[in-house]
């Protein structure tokens, strides 16, 4: 899952950066509102982490900027005033939700899995497909109640696979959710990505849909407790 972070504060950039990798995102940041605009109107993203008081462009424009142009990304905010009124006001600019700096970095991502799931039309922080099941909390895979070992990609396939619900995503869709900007994304690297899942999860877990991309092979994608 791709995140954008858009933080002036170096040390709180790269912070974010660091934690939200460790948590197996794959992160994007920039450092003004003029260069986090550009990314998040022409990147996909599964997420932002936007701060309010940048330079350049403020937060609030630029957050207002997407959702005039349909950006439909879910954006948590970072504020420094605990004040009702910009909080009500970077609702009605369109955030999805907010966290008041100093922040727990431990709550950022937990708000963060929160929006993305809801933004999928999912309830749990447990994703299940079949006899496959990932705690998106943990990183935990079981099939069949049994303990998966996954890669970091691997990981990040499948989770990504598991958040769609069973529809066809494209290679190249997979490709801007699974790695950062600057890594060669050698399309034979994604095919035995998704062999070794096959491999640990069984050759019917990851429908090829011809000319089209992958899916979950099993109808129901649900999420569960």
């Amino acid at each position: 899952m791709r995140i954008l972070v858009v933080e002036d504060d170096i040390p709180a950039n790269r912070q974010l950066n660091r934690a939200l990798a460790r948590a197996g995102y794959v992160v994007e940041g920039a450092l003004d509102g003029e260069q986090g605009h550009y990314l998040g109107d022409a990147t996909e993203f599964d997420a932002v982490v936007l701060d309010l008081g940048l330079p350049l462009v403020p937060g609030m424009e630029v957050l207002r900027r997407w959702r005039s142009a349909e950006r439909r990304m879910p954006v948590l905010v970072l504020t420094g005033h605990d004040s009702a009124s910009e909080k009500v006001s970077a609702i009605e600019a369109g955030a999805d939700d907010y966290v008041t700096k100093p922040f727990n970095m431990e709550e950022v991502i937990s708000r963060l899995r929160a929006l993305i799931r809801r933004s999928n039309g999912l309830a749990s922080a447990v994703l299940a497909c079949g006899d496959v099941v990932m705690d998106t909390r943990c990183g935990t895979v079981k099939l069949r109640g049994e303990p998966v070992n996954l890669t970091r990609f691997e990981k990040r396939l499948l989770q990504f696979l598991l958040h769609r619900g069973g529809r066809v995503v494209s290679r190249t869709e997979i490709a801007d959710h699974i790695y950062r900007q600057e890594i060669d994304r050698d399309s034979n690297t994604l095919e035995v990505i998704v062999r070794r899942l096959r491999l640990k999860l069984g050759m019917e877990a990851i429908e090829t849909v011809r000319g089209a991309g992958y899916r979950m092979a099993l109808k129901s994608v649900a999420s569960s407790l």
